[in-house]
């Protein structure tokens, strides 16, 4: 998303800044390294603060799927509170579950993060025992490389595929990207197919996926 101490890689925010605007930019929606999905930047410092105030209000609607291990028969709501590594107290987090597809022992989730917590919907499904595929912080080891081995998921199963956010001139945008090949073949090998309607979002490959819309006033 953006350098931190002494990473010299390339970031998403100089790839943003360098090709499409020119100009420095502000990080307002992140992902951990390992989700892949939709990121999204504010071109000053007005909008990264509006866009701010909508995500820890809760107004933004973000939607993420992951395959867990597990059968998850019904939705729920977990309201568990994190501890935050730094401080050493615990923050508010809440985020809704939904069950969207099972095999055998696995299930495709979709989860809707209320606040926007370090690791919230990682450490979330571990405390329901249904840790991330391929999480390699939270999830498991021996799960972890028999899906590399069997399945050919080399990365965390995590892909944020919605974002809907208020804009102040026009009005609700919501932007999508479809699940990536890296993570839909291992669901088809898995036996999870068709993948469910709402993961369809685009006609266009996965690895096109380009923000829609730039937020500015």
């Amino acid at each position: 998303m953006h350098r931190i101490r002494g990473d010299h890689s390339v970031t998403a925010a100089d790839i943003i800044r360098d090709e499409i605007t020119h100009s420095p930019v502000f990080g307002v929606h992140r992902l951990d390294r390992g989700t892949s999905g939709i990121l999204m930047f504010a071109l000053d410092s007005a909008m990264a603060r509006y866009v701010q105030e909508e995500l820890q209000s809760g107004r933004v609607e973000k939607r993420y799927v992951a395959l867990v291990r597990g059968p998850m028969i019904d939705s729920c709501t977990l309201d568990h509170p994190i501890l935050m590594k730094d401080t050493r107290r615990r923050v508010d987090a809440v985020t809704h579950f939904e069950p969207l597809m099972q095999c055998g022992r696995w299930t495709l989730v979709e989860a809707r993060p209320v606040t926007g917590r370090l690791h919230q919907i990682r450490r979330h499904l571990k405390h329901l025992n249904h840790p991330i595929v391929g999480d390699v912080r939270w999830g498991k080891g021996e799960i972890n490389r028999m899906f590399r081995q069997e399945h050919g998921l080399h990365r965390m199963a995590l892909h944020c595929y919605s974002l809907s956010v208020n804009h102040p001139e026009l009005g609700l945008i919501t932007i999508e990207c479809p699940l990536p090949p890296d993570m839909v073949q291992p669901l088809k090998s898995l036996g999870m197919e068709p993948l469910p309607e709402r993961l369809k979002t685009q006609d266009t490959p996965a690895t096109s996926c380009a923000p829609r819309h730039i937020l500015s006033d």
